[in-house]
């Protein structure tokens, strides 16, 4: 291998010239005849028994030339790379320039680290919340708390607000059901907007035993297009009225619901969690806004390659929660209706705000002489190693010393930037309506009882409108 020329290229990319020489192309040639004569066919000789000659007689000096450059090229382009000197930030787009028997010559467009500038880091400001919990949000809580713990009873009445009613229901549409309209024995909690808008509220004021007709209309964007709009009678019969009997928020359901022998330290608990919930999300908001505001410092020119690399691993970082939740990419990419591509456009931008910061990072540590002993190396491999109960040996091979090392570096220069820090009033914003933090539940430190064992989350997610819950058209119709 020869490297003939280094030349600069636009967007941090550099073009290398490298030169196979005739010996080097004859050793590829060899090596590639030997791995296909199996394969080929040549009149009057058996499979794999034919020369080499033979075969560029029959079919062209040439016809090993592709596969010998494939041969040959990965190492003389890695040979030249380091020859150069560049530091290579993803692998080059080659090109053939010419080639005979003698050898051939290739360019390689290889993507570099750029050299960037940055603006002035220390002191960086950026929106910072203020937080405060109200007496009413532990109130909301323990009212939450109260409703988990219900105790339900059949009741001889008619049906009011908030109670559960036992239902058959199927829906028409001119007089003709529907598909996916019907249910039996349905569990239907009055007020929870699970049906269709205007369904629930027609059942109030109806007893056990008897049969109503609910005149609904199907929303516009409903997802079944054939109902989307449609005016639908459901005929409903009511099997039975069930009540929730919430218990008193006193000293005692505390000692029920939790390790606390007061309503009052219950309560303070809540605020607490509460509390530290949004705080950390104050802190989490704050450090990606200063981090989004370093990138914004970052001028250079930024190599195509970085941020496909960065756009890719997020993929990977995607598909691996989805699949940790049972959920191929195929299947997400089909119910959500998205295209690979249409996503690697979306992730661009902000693939392209962390390669910036990364680099960013990378400056501040060599400007401030930030290192990593081995020491550090040793317990994070170490930290890993519990975390994912593995041996070391096994962690390491996962993670390199190289790649770790660049981890723990920036994690210490974002330290000192974070630490510089300033932050600004979000224009008197309050501090719920900036992180919306979900409080922990009251039970998190607390003795597990029978009564609690039911506990849910203690928010419903609010991204989930009522429109676009269960219907009864949806009951079995999916």
């Amino acid at each position: 291998m020869k490297l003939i020329s280094t030349e600069k290229k636009e967007k941090s990319t550099v073009e290398l010239t490298i030169e196979v020489s005739g010996e080097e192309f004859e050793a590829a040639i060899e090596a590639a005849y030997r791995k296909q004569r199996g394969r080929i066919t040549v009149p009057g000789f058996r499979k794999g028994k034919a020369s080499r000659k033979m075969i560029e007689r029959l079919y062209g000096e040439g016809f090993f030339w592709q596969d010998a450059v494939e041969e040959s090229y990965p190492a003389a382009y890695e040979a030249a790379v380091a020859e150069s000197g560049i530091d290579a930030v993803g692998p080059g787009k080659m090109d053939i320039d010419n080639i005979d028997a003698g050898g051939y010559t290739f360019k390689a467009i290889v993507p570099v680290r750029p050299e960037i500038t940055l603006g002035e880091w220390k002191g960086i400001e950026a929106p910072k919340y203020s937080v405060s919990v109200g007496e009413s949000e532990a109130n909301d809580e323990i009212e939450r708390m109260r409703v988990r713990n219900a105790r339900i009873e059949t009741v001889d009445r008619a049906i009011a607000g908030g109670d559960i009613a036992v239902i058959d229901f199927e829906g028409f549409m001119d007089d003709v059901p529907f598909e996916g309209g019907k249910g039996e024995n349905y569990e239907l909690e009055i007020g929870s907007q699970s049906f269709i808008p205007g369904f629930e509220e027609q059942l109030v004021g109806v007893r056990a035993g008897e049969d109503v007709d609910v005149h609904v209309t199907f929303p516009e964007e409903y997802h079944a297009e054939e109902l989307a709009g449609k005016p639908a009678v459901f005929k409903v019969k009511v099997h039975e009225v069930r009540e929730k009997i919430l218990p008193e928020a006193d000293d005692e359901f505390a000692k029920d619901v939790s390790e606390f022998d007061t309503l009052d330290e219950l309560r303070t608990d809540i605020e607490k969690h509460i509390r530290e919930d949004r705080e950390e999300s104050v802190r989490q908001s704050f450090e990606n806004a200063v981090m989004d505001r370093l990138a914004e410092k970052v001028e250079g020119e930024i190599p195509d390659a970085m941020v496909d690399e960065q756009v890719e691993s997020q993929i990977e970082n995607m598909a691996y929660r989805l699949q940790s939740q049972g959920i191929d990419m195929d299947t997400y990419m089909k119910v959500t209706g998205m295209k690979l591509d249409d996503m690697r456009t979306d992730l661009r931008p902000r693939a392209e705000a962390q390669v910036k910061i990364g680099l960013a990072l990378d400056k501040i540590a060599k400007d401030e002489g930030i290192e990593v002993t081995q020491e550090e190396l040793d317990a994070k491999y170490n930290e890993f190693a519990e975390q994912y109960n593995m041996p070391v040996e096994q962690v390491k091979i996962a993670v390199t010393d190289d790649g770790l090392r660049t981890d723990l570096t920036r994690e210490k220069a974002s330290k000192l930037v974070l630490e510089s820090a300033v932050g600004t009033d979000p224009d008197a914003k309050p501090a719920k309506s900036a992180a919306k933090p979900k409080a922990k539940r009251a039970s998190t430190g607390t003795r597990k009882k029978k009564t609690a064992a039911k506990e849910e989350p203690a928010e419903k997610p609010a991204e989930a409108p009522a429109e676009t819950a269960e219907a009864p058209a949806e009951e079995k119709g999916e």
